[in-house]
């Protein structure tokens, strides 16, 4: 490809990213350390940018160079970006911000779609609910880190800036314009057999494990209420939920909005792998799309199959 044309689509992908100079300007000033002339040297093409100023900007704004430069190599490529939920670094906060920021042309897109097939709590369901939201933290920790000994539920403090972030994130996703949860219909097993294992070896107290319960019947009737009507009650934004009849070993998303189209297997308990080629983007959405071949829908249609599953569930919770 002709130097000066990938340089120009190069620019013209920069732009799209911030239609507003000013603000282009700026972004690009911070994440690359250097001054305003220099920026405007390089958007005028006075001057390139370096190689390392490109990969930089290639990795921070998820830019295919592969898709830049026309390479078709037959690789998907992935990339996760770890984040230490009760210690994160600035580099990790930086990054998450800009995940949530990139999440913000949602509440004026008109035709969004969210997928999420998952064997635990859906997130958007769960958000507002902290102790179920620690529970996963705890989950993590206990499993995955790996700078100290194992923590106990009450030893899990989540920074208030995390929390500020995700209080952002569960309030954009929620203006999706439809959205769709396939949902193991033995979550709710899964979820009751840990908290007993953690109490069993005192990682868990008994006031815990009920504040724990309390949250999983508030979460129950939240959840109820969404599959009731077919719709968030905070945006009234479409919901569909389906239960499937088969074991989900493993959790993805995907985002496919006017600007953002991305998929995401969910790992390690709190971590996503992320990949924006919008050719695994629309395989990811035909095949988890084919995941309602096994499932019931219990939104707004099917009452019956909704009652009995709700009341199935709550039962499961009792036992705790």
């Amino acid at each position: 490809m002709n130097e000066m044309i990938w340089y120009d689509i190069f620019l013209e992908k920069l732009n799209k990213k911030f239609p507003k100079k000013n603000q282009l300007v700026e972004e690009l000033m911070k994440l690359l350390c250097i001054e305003r002339e220099a920026v405007y040297r390089r958007l005028r093409k006075d001057v390139t940018f370096l190689a390392h100023e490109i990969n930089t900007l290639a990795v921070s704004w998820d830019i295919s160079l592969d898709g830049l430069l026309g390479l078709h190599t037959g690789l998907v490529s992935f990339q996760m970006q770890p984040l230490h939920y009760l210690d994160p670094s600035s580099k990790e906060m930086n990054n998450l911000k800009k995940r949530v920021k990139s999440l913000e042309h949602i509440k004026t897109s008109i035709d969004s779609e969210y997928m999420e097939v998952c064997n635990k709590l859906p997130r958007p369901f769960a958000s507002g609910f902290m102790n179920l939201y620690r529970l996963k933290i705890f989950y993590w920790a206990f499993l995955y880190n790996i700078d100290e000994k194992p923590l106990k539920f009450a030893d899990i403090i989540i920074p208030e800036k995390i929390c500020r972030e995700f209080e952002k994130y569960n309030m954009l996703i929620k203006n999706i314009t439809n959205s769709s949860f396939i949902i193991d219909k033995q979550s709710f097993e899964f979820i009751v057999n840990n908290i007993r294992y953690y109490r069993s070896v005192l990682f868990i107290t008994d006031e815990e494990k009920e504040l724990i319960k309390k949250e999983l019947y508030l979460f129950l009737d939240y959840m109820e209420n969404i599959a009731y009507n077919g719709y968030y009650p905070e945006t009234h934004k479409k919901v569909n939920i389906y239960v499937s009849q088969l074991h989900l070993n493993t959790n993805y998303s995907y985002y496919y909005t006017d600007k953002l189209k991305s998929c995401r297997i969910h790992a390690f308990g709190k971590f996503d792998i992320n990949s924006y080629d919008r050719d695994m983007v629309e395989k990811f959405r035909k095949w988890m799309n084919q995941k309602k071949r096994a499932a019931i829908q219990i939104s707004e249609v099917n009452e019956r199959s909704r009652i009995e599953y709700f009341a199935s569930q709550r039962k499961i919770v009792d036992g705790l």
